[in-house]
């Protein structure tokens, strides 16, 4: 949300530390970083649009041949138009926006052009807030029929939630109801009238971001949440949904997955039949964390490790708040100024007394080189697959491309090691010799390219990227195609029939499949099958699996991966116990928990209950009608005096204060007295 109203005044004033350097130390004297990339854990395929970033109507020089060309050297695919809370006072067709500054030559005709000349697609935000469905549909018309410019992408409104429904009020809403049944209500008729215009356009309804306020909050006279009510209105109406995150710290990356796995599994639960055509977009995303550097190299570094791991996950695109922002608060960043400002290039402006200035118009900030580096690394078509690391400052991206090659994207958050890195392969041999490396460091005006080191070993200085490009050992021709999306089917406590559609055959015929499970970055072989589908045995209970199937020809030729399946076991069908639980009231860090607990089996005289937290930023705050206890992610309750006697059928309640500091995946899996219990929702 910063820089959407005012471009001069729009980054909050937060506290800032500055950075002590120090000596960096020698990577000699450093244990290797243990590095592990494993080709036949395949994640998502690179989308042609994943590299995007946000245009502003303020912004007089969002049109120019300059911010074009520089958007386009930087990878830049998407480009989003008119600029965050602007999208609801803004009117196209008399390029207005009252109550907000509109700068020249902004208008949506040149913006298309600057979008051309990049090389881009847009992304249209459509005024939700002061407009009508009728306005937004002419702007359909005006765009794709009378110039032709085919823009796909439109988004109904802009971070709607903020507009007072929930008690905090930023985004202008002119409908009397505020609440996301209203909401809904008009992304259908939006989409309707749109669609009508154009049929080929792709519609998208604001979400809420899950741990990101207000998510989760169920507000007075509303049916559910606002994802819920939105996706039960108007799932049916929508292409793709739409999040927004800024962290607000550095170090946010490993919480994506969750992120996304939260809101598939609300599309899929709200959004009615076939709704797993939804896309996800994150169309704002910025570190949000002027403390620690928005424009110096270590929120570049976060950047490159959020964007990666955002398109890993599938999402088609991950668009940088903003082109220009303007100076917010000027501090000292790892031996750099960093002006507070959350553009990736320089508006060349000065603070407010004229005492700091930016460096002069256009030059790149280091998040630009972020940007840039990520679509060097991952390029459309190219298939990420797994990476990790034993070091908590190193972590590791991968990419397999089409033509066999593979690259390896390694960030070091150290302001003072260089790590050694050696890296260990699977699913991939690499040739000899040296690699291509890519690498940008701290304070750098451009990412150098040279041939150094070995596919299995490169030194990162510290706040650095590191992009290495590796040619396979040997031809990668004639061998089978990779098989189709996965399918679970049968799903139960300890089972999943898991299916796939067939792979294409290379120079020799297929003789069989094989199930791998990604159990991190390692692949652990489930079993293997002639035919296109494979049940597997032996899960755990309430566990989320992640899955691909590759081709096995006559000679021992494999096939890429295929894309990835996640399926989540059940519970017990049946058992001695079973357990009912509800998340009862939600304030997006914390939630009361209801657990209703019911004997199936023989009169009990005494329990226990115990379940895990799914993620270690989750943890206990308080109990009742039980003795509470939490050691490591593990909770337990005791029976109290009066409640410990359950006979046959026999129920009893307890409840709980939780609290999260990330996407709160609930607990799924209880035990009463060492059984697993059958757990209804």
């Amino acid at each position: 949300m910063p820089g959407k109203i005012l471009p001069r005044a729009a980054c909050a004033a937060l506290l800032t530390l500055t950075a002590l350097i120090a000596p960096p130390a020698h990577a000699a004297d450093v244990t290797p970083v243990a590095v592990t990339v494993n080709a036949r854990a395949a994640l998502a395929t690179a989308p042609e649009t994943g590299i995007g970033s946000n245009h502003a109507i303020w912004d007089s020089n969002l049109g120019t041949d300059q911010t074009a060309d520089l958007l386009k050297d930087a990878g830049v695919k998407l480009l989003r138009y008119p600029g965050g809370s602007y999208s609801d006072i803004y009117h196209w067709a008399t390029h207005t926006a009252p109550g907000g500054y509109v700068a020249p030559d902004t208008d949506f005709d040149t913006f298309m052009r600057g979008v051309r000349r990049t090389g881009a697609q847009a992304m249209v935000t459509a005024n939700y807030g002061t407009g009508t469905a009728e306005e937004a549909a002419a702007w359909v018309r005006h765009a794709n029929v009378t110039k032709g410019y085919g823009v796909k992408y439109w988004e109904i409104g802009n971070e709607n939630y903020g507009n007072g429904h929930y008690g905090s009020a930023w985004e202008a809403d002119d409908h009397a109801d505020k609440s996301p049944a209203e909401y809904a209500r008009n992304v259908v008729a939006y989409a309707d009238a749109m669609k009508a215009a154009d049929p080929t356009i792709k519609i998208g309804a604001v979400l809420t971001t899950p741990a990101n306020w207000p998510d989760a909050i169920t507000a007075e006279g509303d049916d559910g949440s606002w994802n819920k009510v939105v996706l039960s209105l108007a799932g049916p109406k929508i292409d793709f949904v739409i999040l927004h995150w800024y962290p607000g710290a550095l170090d946010k990356a490993g919480q994506i997955p969750d992120m996304l796995q939260l809101t598939r599994q609300q599309i899929a639960a709200y959004a009615g039949p076939g709704s797993d055509r939804i896309g996800l977009a994150m169309t704002e995303f910025n570190t949000g964390s002027s403390s620690n550097g928005t424009n110096t190299q270590p929120g570049a570094l976060a950047a490159a490790d959020a964007y990666a791991s955002l398109l890993a996950g599938g999402v088609f695109t991950v668009d940088w708040w903003n082109v220009h922002n303007g100076i917010g608060n000027v501090t000292q960043v790892e031996g750099h100024t960093d002006y507070g400002d959350f553009g990736l290039l320089s508006s060349g402006v000065c603070d407010s007394g004229g005492n700091v200035c930016e460096p002069p118009l256009n030059t790149p900030f280091a998040p630009y080189h972020a940007l840039q580096m990520v679509s060097r690394f991952a390029r459309p078509g190219d298939q990420f697959v797994r990476a990790a690391t034993d070091q908590p400052k190193v972590s590791a991206h991968a990419v397999r491309r089409p033509d066999g090659d593979l690259a390896v994207m390694l960030i070091n958050t150290s302001s003072d090691t260089s790590y050694p890195v050696a890296v260990d392969y699977a699913g991939f041999t690499p040739a000899a010799g040296a690699p291509t490396v890519l690498t940008h460091t701290n304070g750098a005006t451009a990412i150098t390219t040279a041939t150094t080191g070995t596919a299995t070993g490169q030194t990162l200085p510290p706040l650095s990227l590191t992009t290495v490009v590796l040619h396979p050992a040997a031809a990668q021709t004639g061998l089978p195609g990779a098989p189709g999306r996965p399918v679970a089917s049968n799903v139960t406590d300890r089972s999943a029939t898991v299916s796939w559609p067939a792979a294409a055959p290379g120079a020799r015929p297929i003789v069989k499949y094989e199930l791998h499970r990604q159990n991190g970055a390692v692949s652990e072989q489930l079993g293997e099958s002639a035919g296109t589908s494979y049940t597997v045995g032996n899960l755990r209970p309430g566990t989320a699996y992640t899955m691909n199937v590759i081709a096995r020809d006559s000679g021992g030729g494999v096939s890429w991966a295929s894309p990835p399946l996640t399926f989540t076991t059940g519970t017990p069908a049946t058992s001695s116990c079973a357990v009912r639980f509800t998340d009862q009231t939600d304030w997006a860090s914390g939630y009361v928990g209801a657990v209703e607990i019911t004997n199936n089996g023989a009169p009990l005289n005494g329990w226990t209950l115990n379940f895990a937290w799914p993620r270690p930023w989750q943890s206990l705050g308080s109990g009742w009608s039980a003795v509470w206890t939490q050691t490591g992610s593990n909770v337990k309750a005791v029976n109290e005096p009066g409640n410990g006697t359950l006979a046959t059928g026999a129920s009893a309640t307890i409840g709980f204060v939780a609290n999260y500091t990330g996407p709160n995946l609930l607990p799924t899996t209880f035990t009463l007295n060492g059984t697993t219990c059958t757990t209804r929702n």
